[in-house]
């Protein structure tokens, strides 16, 4: 189903509807007994809501097959229903409202999403809502400042776990299914409501602190439940409740905490209280490395903090998107820090997250990070690197502007007086004026409220005076504190002298800061900017990078030379050459895979055409050195062999190995798990070392959810120009393909940079995308505009594209001017290299 007009409420008629409307409670009943028929499109769904009214009209909003009846307060009525909204009409005080309706099952990911697993034949249903989808499966009024208590009432076949944000109140068994009865919500925004049913294998375990206890359950597909590391997600799962009732001083509010594993899943995870979902990636099917494992413990952190940052206390509307993802984000990363062994959290935010920030923060679509959001779909592109990264780290400088106990004093209050209510940003500023005491309107002005992020960089004036300089372009610059580190070499590597800390406003800053081999900017990370090396301290990282001991120091000083290159300041060629001096002894695992990603990005992206395919070759034998120097069974072994077969879809000078790695001649200690199987796999097959038998053989192998997947990218990966154009027509045209299987045909026609057999189909994209805008999901629709977007040698197409089309949809041009700006950006670094 495409999207009508009437589905893109806006911030005006949804704040008109909550200052008449009143919800109070919504009961919902689903039949999803017929899931497990293929065939069966739809379920039957009916809604009971309660809510006062001043008004004598309004709307709930609904998508799904068909509205069947209408009853407003006893009474039958017409049903008028446009495909997004259904009419009511002759409201009084208090109203009761049966709909009886047939959502749609998803395979999008919207909604409630099914999976039929071929491993077993079992089905699986689960929802996800964020931000407007709960209209998907049942009436509701759709918008975060209707808080309502909802009581959801599943029927399913007979021996299916079947679980909501709440404990079950009735069980009802039957002949074939089971009727699951459960407990109505405290007050909750209709998009973090849950459902979730299936033969789901399942863990349970409980956490307790003084009197509280609380259930806990970790689940996920039967199929995948001898690679679930249940017992690790239930350690940091105890560990961050520990840490978050300890620090916040409000208990954990929603009875019990299921965690939920689910295929096909378009986020890393959704903070649906007492029913969080995660997408399946976190679940490996052999090797993972600990910094895999750590980023899954930030995350079961980032959705546990919204517990209270979004679910307890959630933002009014979607501007202040921002209240509860930089605080999830930045409690996430704190919490791992703190409170688990993954102490190293801080060093992979600084080097990872933060380039996701700096990326989105440099496009033409740049926002402050209190954004401006006039409707839904605006909303659905604001789950950005600025609302995520960018506010997280900007948080982590408001720790260090007011300090860690007035921070976490002023989010105690904000709890209390807050608690399941809606906020703006002026709610939280009150709150951290009155516990710190400073002027919290002027820092929110220059951090909240730019866009931008600024270049630090030092200068040595005339007289030889030390000037610490912040250009922050459009915004200006902020009043930030931030930390400098001098860095002697030493026998033992690059020793610390000294941390010297500064409180900066201008943009020029006369500062103290003595002459030292390497002078880093921003050490310890307190602040937002992208901080510069100068000339001696990076002839100092040249030569002597890994003698820095610290991860964070060094993280920081990788993240700078990234920044460097992609701003066209650092010739790539060096860049690449300091990589591959050092990269092979770097001991953190999370830095070591950013840093060999960002590499493969700038060979393909950053380097002229002319030099591309020796930097290409020189690349290969990287990360093929690093695989082979890399100790047996270590994390480094894992992430060069994944490096090497990357890189080798863009080179075949080392096919052959490839091969023979993967017919069983395998460096000692390698795991050769599915999923690195079908990476080497399709490489071969996107260079022409693997035909279509050799995939269908791996299938047989490989019969799975993710083996079919990884087969279709293989397939679509083929270097013949039909196979090519039917990748192309397929991801267009066939609405069967679920999210992940579109995911697979746009990799498999991108394969291998082959511009020579995709080029045919530049202009054909511009001609297509506002009907796909229009027809499909927009989740299918953004895959579609950013996965195809054509890799052009001018941003001619694109630009005449965007001059034609000023009335296209805002956030459909929001896409295309963020493909054209990295465009833009790929064309002026290549030619700012040196000849």
């Amino acid at each position: 189903m495409g999207r009508m007009n009437s589905a893109n409420l806006t911030r005006e008629e949804t704040a008109a509807r909550s200052a008449a409307v009143t919800a109070r409670s919504i009961r919902v009943e689903l039949d999803l007994t017929g899931a497990p028929e293929h065939d069966r499109s739809g379920f039957p769904t009916i809604s009971t809501v309660e809510f006062d009214s001043e008004v004598d009209e309004t709307w709930l909003d609904f998508i799904g097959e068909s509205v069947d009846r209408l009853v407003v307060n006893g009474e039958e009525r017409e049903v008028r229903w446009d495909g997004a909204r259904i009419a009511l009409e002759g409201l009084t005080a208090h109203n009761t409202v049966r709909v009886e309706a047939v959502g749609a099952y998803s395979r999008s990911g919207e909604g409630l999403h099914r999976f039929h697993d071929p491993a077993d034949g079992e089905t699986y249903l689960y929802t996800q809502y964020e931000p407007a989808d709960a209209r998907r499966v049942m009436a509701c009024f759709e918008q975060p400042d209707m808080k309502a208590a909802y009581a959801f009432d599943v029927t399913a076949p007979a021996g299916w776990h079947v679980l909501s944000n709440q404990r079950p109140s009735a069980v009802h068994k039957g002949i074939g299914i089971v009727r699951v009865e459960f407990e109505p919500t405290l007050p909750i925004s209709s998009y973090i409501t849950a459902v979730a049913a299936g033969p789901y294998a399942r863990i349970d375990a409980e956490w307790t602190r003084g009197d509280q206890r609380v259930d806990l359950a970790v689940l996920c597909r039967a199929s995948l439940a001898e690679h679930l590391e249940a017992d690790e997600v239930i350690e940091v799962t105890r560990q961050g409740l520990d840490f978050f009732s300890e620090a916040f001083a409000y208990p954990y509010p929603w009875g019990k905490y299921d965690q939920i594993f689910v295929p096909e899943y378009n986020l890393g995870a959704m903070e649906n209280p007492g029913l969080v979902t995660f997408t399946e990636s976190y679940i490996t099917r052999g090797a993972a490395t600990d910094a895999q494992r750590g980023s899954r413990a930030n995350t079961i952190l980032h959705e546990m903090a919204h517990m209270w940052f979004g679910d307890l206390v959630t933002m009014k509307w979607w501007d202040d998107l921002w209240l509860k993802e930089s605080f999830a984000d930045y409690m996430g990363t704190h919490a791992s820090a703190a409170a688990t062994r993954f102490t190293d959290a801080w060093a992979r935010f600084a080097n990872s997250r933060k380039t996701w920030a700096y990326r989105q923060d440099q496009l033409a679509t740049t926002h402050p990070i209190v954004a401006d959001i006039p409707d839904l779909e605006a909303a659905k592109l604001n789950f950005d690197g600025i609302t995520y990264a960018k506010g997280a780290a900007v948080l982590k400088q408001l720790v260090a502007f007011v300090g860690e106990d007035a921070f976490f004093e002023g989010a105690r209050r904000y709890f209390v007086a807050h608690a399941f209510g809606n906020t703006t940003l002026s709610d939280l500023l009150d709150t951290l004026e009155e516990v710190s005491g400073h002027d919290m309107r002027e820092w929110s002005r220059a951090w909240l409220q730019t866009s931008g992020v600024a270049a630090l960089h030092l200068e040595t004036d005339a007289e030889g005076r030390r000037v610490l300089v912040q250009d922050g372009g459009d915004a200006g610059p902020r009043p930030q504190r931030l930390r400098v580190g001098l860095y002697d070499r030493a026998e033992s590597g690059l020793a610390l002298r000294e941390r010297l800390e500064f409180g900066i406003r201008d943009e020029r800053t006369e500062v103290e800061i003595p002459d030292a081999d390497l002078t880093l900017l921003n050490d310890d990370d307190l602040t937002y900017a992208k901080a510069r090396l100068d000339e001696r301290s990076l002839d100092t990282v040249e030569d002597a990078l890994t003698a820095l001991a610290d991860d964070l120091p060094r993280g920081l000083v990788w993240s700078a030379l990234w920044n460097m290159t992609r701003d066209g300041e650092l010739p790539v060629a060096r860049y690449l050459r300091i990589v591959r001096s050092h990269a092979r002894r770097e001991p953190n695992v999370g830095l070591l895979t950013a840093v060999l990603a960002n590499a493969a990005y700038a060979v393909q992206h950053y380097t002229p055409h002319a030099e591309r395919p020796g930097e290409r070759t020189a690349w290969v034998d990287a990360t093929w050195d690093g695989l082979q120097a890399a100790d047996a069974g270590s994390d480094a072994q894992l992430a060069w062999a994944r490096a090497f077969a990357t890189a080798s879809a863009y080179d075949d000078s080392r096919a052959e190995r490839l091969a023979a790695i993967l017919d069983g001649d395998a460096p000692q200690g390698l795991p050769m798990d599915a999923d690195l199987r079908w990476l080497m796999l399709t490489s071969l097959a996107t260079t022409g070392h693997a035909d279509a038998a050799r995939i269908a053989e791996e299938n047989r192998t490989d019969d799975t959810a993710a083996g079919r997947t990884a087969a279709v990218r293989a397939l679509a990966s083929r270097p013949d120009g039909q196979v090519r154009a039917d990748a192309w027509a397929s991801a267009w045209n066939d609405r069967t393909l679920s999210n992940d299987h579109l995911d697979a045909t746009i990799a498999g026609f991108r394969a291998g940079g082959r511009r020579d057999l995709t080029e045919f189909f530049d202009a054909e994209y511009f001609v297509r995308i506002r009907d796909a805008w229009a027809q499909r999901s927009i989740e299918i629709a953004k895959r579609l505009v950013v996965g195809l977007f054509p890799a052009t040698e001018t941003t001619a197409l694109v630009d005449e594209w965007l001059a034609a089309n000023q009335d296209a949809p805002s956030a459909l041009r929001r896409l295309v001017i963020e493909q054209r700006d990295d465009l833009a950006r790929d064309i002026r670094v290549r030619a700012a290299q040196p000849a």
